[in-house]
């Protein structure tokens, strides 16, 4: 990261951002060229490992290149604040943001009904009930991170 003053370096201030947010970018490979899509996601914590959960329709173009290629790179980005500076004339703006990478996987039929509670927790605090007739007809995938970094972008201006 070029501005260090900026990294967020402590993992558990990292989650507590993933926590904050509300969407999570997914980039895959699209035959030399990055292709990105927003999901709604959730997230577990386990043993240091971040796991991202994501759900969709069964067939399209994201669920194709990840059978060719399960690569990804993932964004998200939340606290946004314009910051203006009316005496210099500019502006800014405050966010949070982590980037990283990982694989994905297809969840199993078998497991699609916990990776969806999951899911649902991060926007539910509650144990949200959800319609499980549609499971047979979703794609639930899952993304191990295997690195991530976390950016801080906070300025005041008095």
């Amino acid at each position: 990261m070029r501005r260090s003053d900026r990294e967020i370096k402590d993992f558990n201030e990292i989650v507590e951002v993933m926590e904050k947010c509300d969407v999570c970018r997914i980039a895959l490979n699209d035959d030399g060229y990055p292709y990105i899509v927003p999901l709604n996601f959730g997230m577990t914590v386990e043993d240091g490992v971040v796991t991202l959960y994501f759900h969709s329709a069964l067939e399209g173009t994201k669920i194709d290149l990840i059978r060719k290629d399960n690569r990804a790179t993932f964004e998200m980005d939340c606290g946004h604040e314009l910051v203006t500076d009316e005496e210099h004339g500019n502006c800014t703006m405050n966010y949070r943001s982590v980037i990283g990478r990982g694989l994905i996987e297809f969840v199993p039929d078998n497991e699609k009904f916990g990776a969806l509670k999951i899911l649902m927790a991060h926007y539910h605090k509650e144990d949200f009930p959800f319609n499980e007739k549609v499971i047979p007809m979703t794609a639930v995938f899952k993304l191990t991170v295997s690195e991530m970094t976390g950016k801080n972008r906070l300025k005041i201006v008095k």
